[in-house]
């Protein structure tokens, strides 16, 4: 994950400093008053007992020497994580899977014409941070899951290489067929590039950190200060996981030992070419030896050359070829049995691997969860006994590919979608303020939470600062008064980049990503100086807000765990969908007035170029009108789904009124069974058109943008891409999950109604 630009000031001044007072018990959603009493109290033992110098100690340990997939360390931390757990008094055991996950043997970047250059590819360790130097352990600088090649082909500069840039490229007559591409990072998800240099013929595909986005542009670089340094390299997966996450050789099933598995030559999301990425010190000769068209001013970086894109005179050598072989998972599973509900489940997870020492990805995520865990078993010597089981999981794999938690989910799809509650990530954590992603349904809980914990630098709740910092954001005066005046903090959808993605987007569990940041610059991820020492020089550097998330995780699951009836909110749900289609109807509007506008022009010759007039755009060709698209299977079930959950709204504050003994009856618990399905109604059998695997019907990952997050995905991206008769047949298929999820919540409404009349 990256982290975000700091985004307000806190002013010191007026009432704005006042921090919220936690919501009084009675307001406990699916709580009874009594309930709630005993809840707040147990959750403020709770977070009293999370301390930053244990964090920083499991730190340092977890990241003390490499630790990829693979590694002995990796392996190592596994079973220290397991005593850990077992420690604290949790029942616990590791869960271990085959995958695949090639490392380097070969990697060759080299400028054959117009002069010769050769490549380090290498990170130099950095005097006074000793863990750079663990040169025998750390994985290479590479791309998991390129495919093996020797190639030698002109260079062309495709800025971010997304599909937009290569249409940039089309209008100035540039082709990359049979070249080699050099992209820049950030603009998609890295995996993005090579796939679209592929379609449109690349051979090649190099990717770099140029330092507008990631280095001296930015302020001080390693170790003056925390910005990317010329020779840092991004490490990083470039499979294809917007089609599936997980092993390439064994999509939608768990990699067991006797798993039957795909050949390697037929597991669709490894790259159709070869990728390597480099540092900007690298990419400057490469770069500079480039002539043809001066590249647009929005694709040039901060390197101090004129860049081009063109193809020629420079030709590059570029070579890959991995070992192929598969490599052993330890994923952690914890798990403290419900007293009252053993089989509804909630699932809290971070991952352990790294792609070097990954101080801050992951293990600043990671050491919260293990407090937690440790606070968890104070309060069980305490009398304390969670109502529905907790499962904690420290995933292996997650960096190359989703692999421990997708291949757990795999194996495990049919009870957790019998079973599951809702699942919690994080990954990383930094300083600022909270940032949450997640289901709809859980938005109005999650606010909540954030009302009761304390923001360790301004002393405000976090959600008062989450507010504020909504507030500052905001780019427009109707966005900023919502900020103002909303209820709840809106929360982010969420794409994919962490292991929640096959818990929401495969089985359809409820799901929280939660995380601080915003206030802590950084280049050094997927680096070897993203260490202990990077990371207490200039991240959270007193572990204050790392005990800030592991409070804040830590109550969200013992309130989900405790409440009597599960506090899903379906009202903010319903708002966030509606808008949703508003938006999918507007963009095949303006999709329509575009082509119609674009036409126009051509007929009457007014085309017009929109760069260097000497050098003439090509003119688009001229397309036909799209068939008008009947929206009203959609209109339908998004107001079917508001009814639905204002009725439900309606029943739940009945039966808490008064106390909300009510929710204590046994008839009230049958609610429970039919709100867990409420998710899993969103998803689809069929899954989405070309990637089965991703079933949710409101939240995918982008097919071109990777980790970001693409809303009603059938109908965007059909739309996007022009696929008008696909985009009726989605606009079905997204009202159907709609209507039935619609349906879930008039059933639990109805329950309700039926014991509170």
């Amino acid at each position: 994950m990256h982290t975000i630009a700091r985004a307000l000031v806190v002013s010191a001044v007026g009432a704005l400093l006042v921090a919220a007072a936690p919501s009084p018990t009675a307001d406990l959603r699916g709580y009874s008053t009594d309930a709630a009493k005993v809840e707040r109290d147990w959750e403020m033992k709770f977070r009293a007992i999370p301390a930053p110098d244990s964090l920083r100690e499991y730190m340092r340990r977890l990241s003390a020497r490499p630790h990829h997939v693979g590694s002995a360390y990796d392996k190592d931390n596994a079973a220290w994580i397991l005593a850990k757990f077992k420690g604290f008094g949790l029942d616990a055991r590791i869960e271990t899977f085959d995958v695949l996950f090639p490392t380097p043997k070969e990697r060759v970047v080299e400028l054959v014409a117009p002069t010769k250059f050769v490549a380090k590819l290498q990170e130099p360790p950095v005097p006074g941070d000793a863990t750079s130097g663990q040169q025998a352990e750390q994985l290479p600088t590479y791309n998991a899951y390129s495919i093996d090649g020797d190639v030698t082909a002109p260079l062309v500069y495709v800025n971010y290489g997304v599909p937009a840039d290569y249409e940039r490229l089309e209008r100035i007559g540039v082709s990359v067929k049979g070249a080699i591409v050099i992209a820049r990072y950030f603009g998609s998800w890295r995996g993005i590039k090579p796939k679209v240099a592929a379609e449109h013929g690349a051979v090649g595909c190099i990717i770099y950190s140029d330092p507008r986005d990631d280095g001296y542009a930015q302020g001080e670089v390693y170790p003056q200060g925390p910005w990317r340094p010329k020779d840092g390299v991004q490490r990083g997966s470039v499979m294809d996981m917007p089609l599936y996450p997980g092993d390439p050789l064994t999509p939608g099933i768990g990699a067991t030992k006797d798993a039957k598995r795909l050949p390697v030559s037929e597991a669709p999301t490894i790259t159709k070419i070869p990728v390597l990425p480099i540092s900007y010190g690298d990419a400057q000769p490469l770069l500079a030896a480039l002539r043809g068209r001066v590249a647009p001013a929005e694709w040039r970086g901060a390197l101090g050359i004129t860049y081009r894109v063109g193809p020629g005179p420079a030709r590059v050598h570029l070579r890959v070829k991995s070992d192929w072989g598969l490599k052993t998972l330890y994923d952690v599973i914890a798990r403290i049995p419900g007293a009252v509900a053993p089989d509804e489940w909630v699932v809290r997870g971070n991952h352990h691997d790294a792609w070097v020492n990954g101080a801050e990805d992951p293990i600043s995520g990671l050491v919260p969860l293990l407090e937690e865990a440790r606070a968890y078993g104070q309060l069980l010597k305490q009398g304390w006994k969670p109502r529905r089981t907790i499962i904690y999981a420290a995933w292996d794999g997650e960096e190359p590919a989703l692999l421990g938690s997708t291949e757990w989910v795999e194996a495990h799809a049919d009870e957790l979608a019998a079973k599951a509650v809702a699942y919690l990530n994080s990954d990383t954590n930094n300083r600022g303020y909270l940032n949450v992603g997640g289901s709809h349904s859980l938005e109005n809980f999650i606010n909540d939470v954030a009302r009761d914990i304390e923001d360790p630098e301004t002393k405000l709740t976090v959600w008062k600062r989450a507010q504020l910092r909504a507030i500052a954001d905001a780019t427009s005066a109707d966005a900023r008064q919502e900020a103002r005046q909303r209820a709840d903090v809106r929360i982010d959808a969420l794409g994919s980049g962490s292991d929640f993605t096959p818990f929401l987007q495969h089985v359809g569990v409820a799901t929280l990503n939660l995380g601080f940041g915003g206030e802590g610059g950084g280049g050094i991820y997927h680096s070897i100086y993203d260490d202990f020492k990077w990371f207490t020089t200039f991240d959270d550097t007193s572990f204050v807000y790392g005990r800030a998330l592991a409070q804040t995780v830590g109550t969200a699951v013992m309130r989900l765990a405790d409440a009597e009836i599960l506090p899903y909110q379906f009202t903010g749900l319903a708002e966030t969908v509606t808008k949703y289609a508003k938006e999918v109807e507007k963009l095949a509007k303006d999709k329509q007035d575009e082509i119609r506008e674009r036409n126009r022009e051509l007929d009457e010759g007014l085309f017009t170029a929109t760069a260097d007039p000497r050098e003439p755009d090509v003119p688009p060709a001229r397309e036909e009108l799209p068939p008008f698209l009947n929206f009203a299977p959609l209109d339908n079930a998004t107001d079917a789904l508001t009814r639905a959950a204002e009725r439900y709204e309606k029943a739940l504050g009945r039966a808490q009124a008064g106390g909300g003994s009510t929710l204590a009856k046994p008839d009230a618990q049958t609610v429970n069974a039919a709100l867990l399905r409420s998710e899993r109604a969103l998803t689809s059998a069929a899954g989405l058109p070309r990637r089965p695997w991703y079933r949710h019907e409101v939240y995918a990952p982008g097919f071109y943008t990777g980790y970001g997050v693409k809303t009603l995905p059938g109908v965007r991206e059909a739309i996007e891409q022009k696929s008008w008769a696909e985009g009726d047949a989605q606009i079905g298929a997204t009202g159907k999950a709609l209507q039935a999820m619609a349906d879930v919540i008039n059933r639990a409404a109805e329950q309700l109604e039926k014991v509170a009349p």
